[in-house]
């Protein structure tokens, strides 16, 4: 199963396509996630290691999808693999439902390299912690409505799956817009509930801010829109001030940015201290996890001291303590992952390497598009990057609306063709074991692609 050389087309993917007809008749449109899928289907993957992938039919790819950038270290690193078994054998156990040593260890290791983080509550997806800081927010502000940024994505449930990829007729004006739903089935109570901003325009969204303050519990935001759109310093700077001015707290969902600008997160490079800060995918070493952590006086709303003592019996008290709860939070095996997932971004010249890998790949595909004549910007953060085909500065969600997404598209496909993997208009995330030689071969993959699509 050796990695084709660019310019071979000649793979074949029936026995995805034939897996995709058996999903199909017992998974709703064949998938786990709607956003797995693409048309005509999507690859069925069989094996990994480090940054490769093997598909149903043995073809191989360079992976930049790396489950949607949470294998920072590629799939199955061997200190990651061997932490797993050594805290299965030494616990004797997957799981306690108790409390445990390693869900203090992580959380002290969390408080010492995020600025926000004074306390630590475990979730088992980003979603989870996304979702758990708007409910602390309103816990601890008494405010009803929330505010984010258009084109911002939190999660896939009913208070933030708004205005995510919104049609710009329903959207309204871009220093002014409106909630539009990315779903059916949500209700119209968080229509009213949801204040939408435009990223990157201060001006527009203090404007927003100050008309809706007295309403507003929480802002919560992506410093990087997508993983791949920075905010601008000043930006940053303006939404702190803003936010602190007018009491309402901010909350950074740095699920897909965590570890990936600085060990720190978006946090750390920005200098800013945000209220609430939500992490997920790379904090689990690739498995499910969720964090949320905050200053102490706000994430004192969790403290069960303060509602129902399962002792004492009783009635449960809600007005004096926000419930939280799940049965696999803080996994054992899970922390264990996500310490060593940490513990090697720690070591000396790791994320530094990674970072000089994703600059050089980055430069190297501007430099085969300019050869190509093809208009082309590569626009990201740390080690996460996305290859926007258009002359024009890329601020926010508006500013995609120039992209050229069919040349985008039809590169993407021949590239899946060549064997580089990422889902179609996809981000890429770079780990810490993509190669020079994988560089190389991404790079000619790119040239073939173009002289595919170009004729």
């Amino acid at each position: 199963m050796n990695r084709q050389k660019a310019g071979s087309t000649s793979r074949t993917m029936q026995e995805s396509a034939d897996a995709y007809t058996r999903a199909e008749k017992v998974i709703p449109g064949g998938v786990t996630a709607n956003i797995k899928y693409f048309a005509p289907h999507p690859i069925f993957m069989k094996k990994a290691g480090g940054s490769t992938l093997y598909d149903a039919d043995g073809n191989r790819y360079v992976d930049y999808l790396l489950s949607y950038g949470a294998l920072i270290h590629g799939h199955g690193h061997p200190s990651i693999k061997e932490a797993v078994i050594r805290q299965m054998e030494e616990d004797g156990t997957t799981i306690y439902g108790t409390p445990h040593e390693r869900e203090i260890e992580m959380a002290e290791r969390l408080c010492s390299l995020y600025p926000g983080m004074d306390q630590v509550r475990y979730t088992n997806s980003g979603l989870e912690a996304t979702l758990l800081a708007l409910r602390v927010a309103k816990a601890y502000t008494g405010r009803p409505k929330i505010a984010k940024f258009e084109g911002h994505y939190h999660g896939g449930y009913d208070q933030v799956l708004w205005s995510i990829n919104p049609d710009e007729q329903e959207a309204g004006e871009a220093a002014d817009p409106q909630p539009v739903p990315e779903s059916i089935g949500l209700p119209e109570y968080y229509q009213d509930h949801t204040i939408i901003l435009p990223f990157n325009d201060l001006e527009s969204t203090e404007r927003i801010l100050r008309r809706h303050a007295d309403e507003i519990s929480t802002l919560m935001m992506e410093p990087v829109q997508g993983g791949y759109i920075p905010a601008a310093q000043a930006f940053m700077d303006g939404v702190r001030r803003l936010t602190k001015e007018l009491g309402i707290l901010l909350i950074m969902d740095e699920v897909k940015t965590g570890f990936r600008l600085s060990l720190g997160g978006d946090q750390q490079t920005y200098g800013i201290t945000p209220d609430l800060t939500a992490l997920g995918k790379v904090l689990g070493g690739g498995f499910p996890v969720g964090a949320l952590g905050g200053a102490e006086e706000i994430m004192e709303v969790l403290n069960p001291k303060q509602g129902w003592d399962v002792m004492a019996g009783g009635s449960s008290n809600p007005t004096r303590a926000l419930f939280h709860s799940g049965t696999y939070n803080g996994h054992p095996t899970v922390l264990a992952a996500g310490m060593a997932t940490i513990d090697r971004l720690q070591q000396e010249a790791v994320m530094e390497n990674m970072m000089n890998r994703t600059k050089k790949l980055r430069r190297q595909l501007e430099d085969v598009y300019k050869k190509m004549h093809i208009p082309m910007k590569t626009v990201g953060a740390g080690s996460i990057f996305n290859l926007m085909f258009t002359d024009g500065d890329i601020r926010n969600y508006r500013d995609l609306k120039q992209v050229d997404m069919d040349l985008r598209r039809r590169v993407d496909e021949e590239l899946l063709q060549l064997g580089v993997y990422t889902k179609p208009m996809n981000r890429y995330s770079m780990s810490t074991v993509h190669s020079e030689d994988d560089i190389q071969f991404t790079v000619d993959a790119h040239e073939q692609a173009l002289r595919k699509v170009k004729g």
